[in-house]
Parts: C-alpha cells; sequence; structure tokens
C-alpha cells in the first residue's frame, strides 16, 4: 500500500460524558464500550463481519474481566473471528488505540479495523497489594486503583498528577485569576455546546439500567452540575498555595469514543462515508515530570509530517487534563483562543481517562463538519512524560 491510498476515518461516535459515581456509574466500561462500537458500524453502514481487528484504549482494567477490548467488540456484535486488543497508554490510551489501527491498516494487516477508547472510573475497584501473599497482623493500606495506576506518578510514588500542573503553572507564571479565567471560559463552552445540542452528532445515548427499568442518558453530565460563579471561591486542589482548583483540572469521569477506520481505496469502491483522512500522527517523550509539555513537541512532530503549520490548522483539540496543559500550548505555538478546545474541554466535560484520546477526535471531526472546516490535530498528555497527536483533514480538503 503507498501514500495514494490513505488511511480514512468512516465513522465516529461517542457516548456522553457521565461524572463520577453519577448516571454512567451503573454501567461498566466495556459496555459502554459496546456502544459506542456498535454506533460507529451503524453509522458507516458496514457488517460486522467485514471488521478484522479492533482495538480499545481502557486503562483501569482491574474488575472489568479478561479482556475488556475482546468483551467490548463482542458485545457490539463483532464476529469472534475479529481480534482485538486492550491499549494502556495512560490517557493517550484511546488515540494510541486509533494510531495502532492506523498503522495495521498501512500495513496491509487488515482491511476494516475499529479503535477507541472506554473507561468507567467510577467502577475503578481499590486493591489490597498483599492479599495474595496473606495478612499475619496489623494494618495495611488500601489503594485506589484509580488513583495509582491512572493518576499518580510510577516515578515519584503518590505524587499526584496535578501537582506537576502546579510546576508547570509557575514555570509558564500561569496565576490563579489567568486560571480560572480558563476554566470559565471553557466551561462556557462546554455549556452552550450542552445546552445547544451541539455534540448531539456525535453522542450515542446510554441505556442505564434501574429499579423502575432503563434510563436513556444523552448528555454530557457535569457542564451544567457546575456553576462558573463559583469557580473563583474554589480552594487550591494540590497545594495549600497552589493556583489549580477542581475547576481548572479535569474532572473523573466515565464515557466511551469509537471510531471506523479503513483505506481510502476500499471506502470509495464500497459507498462508505469518508469523514476525514488522517493525514499523522506522532508520539513524544521527555522526562516525566514534565509530561505537562510534552504535547507541545508533539503537535510540532505531527504539523511537521503533515506538512502544515500552526495556521493551517483550523481547529485544534489540546486534552485539558489541567487548564495550563492547554494554555501552555496555547502559548508555544501560538494558538489563537478561538481555534482550541471550541466546545469545550476535559476541565468542564470530564477526563475518562482510557477514552478522552478517541473523544477528542471525534468531538474534532464534527466540530469542523459543523464549521465547514477542513483541517484539525488533537492531542493529549500522558502522565510518564509522554503525548500523543493526530492530524486529521476532512473530506474534499
Amino acid at each position: 500500500m503507498t501514500n495514494e491510498d490513505p488511511i480514512v476515518i468512516v465513522a465516529a461516535a461517542r457516548t456522553p460524558l457521565g461524572r463520577f459515581q453519577g448516571a454512567l456509574a451503573p454501567v461498566p466500561a466495556p459496555a459502554l464500550g459496546a456502544l459506542a462500537l456498535r454506533e460507529v458500524l451503524q453509522r458507516a453502514g458496514i457488517d460486522a463481519a467485514r471488521v478484522d481487528e479492533g482495538f480499545m484504549g481502557c486503562v483501569l482494567p482491574a474488575g472489568t474481566g479478561q479482556a475488556p477490548a475482546r468483551q467490548a467488540m463482542r458485545a457490539a456484535g463483532v464476529p469472534d473471528a475479529a481480534g482485538a486488543t486492550t491499549v494502556n497508554k495512560v490517557c493517550g490510551s484511546g488515540m494510541k488505540a486509533v494510531m495502532l489501527a492506523h498503522d495495521v491498516l498501512r500495513a496491509g494487516s487488515a482491511d476494516v479495523v475499529l479503535a477507541g477508547g472506554m473507561e468507567s472510573m467510577s467502577n475503578a475497584p481499590y486493591l489490597l497489594a498483599k492479599a495474595r501473599g496473606g495478612y499475619r497482623y496489623g494494618h495495611d493500606r488500601l489503594y485506589d486503583h484509580a488513583a495509582l495506576d491512572g493518576l499518580e506518578d510510577a516515578y515519584e510514588a503518590g505524587r499526584p498528577m496535578g501537582d506537576f500542573g502546579e510546576a508547570a503553572a509557575q514555570a509558564y507564571g500561569f496565576d490563579r485569576v489567568q486560571q480560572d479565567a480558563y476554566a470559565m471560559r471553557t466551561l462556557q463552552r462546554a455549556r452552550d455546546a450542552v445546552q445547544g445540542n451541539v455534540f448531539a452528532q456525535e453522542i450515542v445515548p446510554v441505556p442505564v439500567p434501574g429499579k423502575g427499568g432503563d434510563t436513556l442518558v444523552a448528555q454530557d453530565e457535569i457542564p451544567l452540575r457546575v456553576s462558573p460563579d463559583r469557580i473563583p471561591s474554589l480552594r487550591p486542589a494540590f497545594r495549600a498555595d497552589g493556583t489549580i482548583t477542581a475547576a481548572s483540572a479535569s474532572a473523573n469521569a466515565d464515557g466511551a469514543a469509537a471510531l471506523l477506520l479503513t483505506r481510502r481505496s476500499l471506502a470509495v469502491r464500497d459507498g462508505l462515508p469518508i469523514l476525514a483522512e488522517i493525514r499523522a500522527h506522532a508520539t513524544h517523550s521527555q522526562e516525566p515530570a514534565w509530561y505537562t509539555t510534552a504535547p507541545i513537541p508533539a503537535i510540532r512532530k505531527v504539523l511537521d509530517r503533515a506538512g502544515w503549520q500552526v495556521g493551517d490548522v483550523d481547529l485544534f483539540e489540546i486534552n485539558e487534563a489541567f487548564a495550563v496543559v492547554a494554555m501552555a500550548a496555547a502559548q508555544d505555538l501560538g494558538i489563537a483562543a478561538d481555534r482550541l478546545n471550541v466546545h469545550g474541554g476535559a476541565c468542564a466535560l470530564g477526563h475518562p481517562i482510557g477514552a478522552t484520546g478517541a473523544r477528542l477526535l471525534v468531538t474534532l471531526i464534527h466540530a469542523l463538519r459543523q464549521r465547514g472546516l477542513t483541517r484539525g490535530v488533537a492531542a493529549l498528555c500522558i502522565g510518564g512524560g509522554e503525548a500523543t497527536a493526530m492530524a486529521l483533514e476532512l473530506s474534499g480538503g
């Protein structure tokens, strides 16, 4: 296969994002993933039997059962002949799944591939690290799977990701007022998008079981529950004298997102709807303590591979693990506010860590289509000092 037959996305959808211990808490991650996967198959109008392989991000698999990606694929109606791989690259898992799908197609090892991410942070269990060997006497620690394996540094044990965010804020001189202003802007954008049903085209509703039957959840849960007026009075979240609060940090959340990929020639031959072409993807790795700035060189790499400049890109989606991550990237790369996270980001919508990388791509595609625009870049910081980035160009661009 040559570059003349690029990899394209023919369908993209996501579930609404539920707040931690909120509306989606009764639904396990593989079930959320299955809903998104089934939806993209239906939107593409393709027989599930044509799927060769699937990749699904999931950072907190403990307690979900063996092979969560396989569970999601089977629950979505994909035949057993299709392989499934669960991807854990922390917050980049959902995007890495799409990158792997792209590369498998590029190598000619498959024709139709599903990719995405899923997470139920609400269902992440607590862990008894010494239970296997036995507790003879005395007290010991109970570990939070979400914190230990998702939200804390592995090299400075117990240090939360937000403390590194504080270091980035100091390095860039981003004070509390600036971060609050960013948080209020992203919240207002998310509230406007939810209230205006802007996300309706990308969301597949989730039926949540209850005593009186299923309740259908069709909107992101967090934005309308947060009052912008409270942001200036919130206490620092990570340091007593810190600048990051719950408003300028992403919220734990539940959700899933999925995309269906193939080669352009196959999509044209079979009349599949081509949404976007993957022009390039990139990974950057650096010192773990500075994961917050890793998206900057990752974006530079992906722009170089796509042959673009910052000014050639219509919209950027940069994950708001913390407001300072997007703020630093915008400052260093010269990204205008009206091109960055135009429908709000994780500070307002929530961050289901295994799903967000795919969610950004889904939201980016739909935002470009709604505005009649062509080129977009999505990127995420990743605990451990990494970042991923992907450049998309809509069909016809």
